[in-house]
């Protein structure tokens, strides 16, 4: 029995089909279509019964880069994420991973406390947790007898 085996189709190129015509003729029909490559980190905002809590996926980023501001009722978040240096004599066979600056706001209701706002990074994840009004939150109303 001979074993033959088969080459299949690169992920690469089954997911964009110019990346073959790009890598063999370094020929791009879309390029100056497409936007660069820039990093835009995912967020996630949520809404508990005591607070709001927005997450943010900052992988490679330190705490020095990032800034969190709270103006008007508008969360900021911004930030960078710095390539490292090449050196003389290195190749790159494979280059996917995004740099540079990002920002984002959000708007928060009249419901947030602007004075009880906290933020941490820890394993690569921003969390900012914003408090609610007290005076907002729902209350049991009892009966009067």
């Amino acid at each position: 029995m001979s074993l033959v085996r088969r080459e299949t189709v690169p992920a690469r190129y089954a997911r964009d089909p110019f990346t073959f015509a790009r890598d063999l003729l370094g020929w791009d029909p879309f390029g100056d279509l497409r936007p660069a490559a820039v990093f835009s980190p995912s967020f996630e905002v949520k809404e508990t019964p005591e607070q709001f809590l927005v997450r943010a996926d900052l992988p490679g980023v330190e705490e020095k880069d990032v800034d969190v501001s709270l103006h008007n009722g508008v969360l900021s978040i911004s930030g960078s994420r710095t390539s490292e240096q090449r050196k003389e004599g290195e190749a790159y066979y494979v280059h996917e991973r995004q740099y540079g600056s990002f920002s984002r706001s959000f708007a928060l209701p009249d419901t947030a406390d602007g004075d009880r706002v906290d933020a941490s990074l820890t394993s690569g994840v921003l969390t900012v947790t914003i408090g609610k009004r007290t005076e907002v939150k729902p209350r049991k109303i009892a009966f009067k007898k």
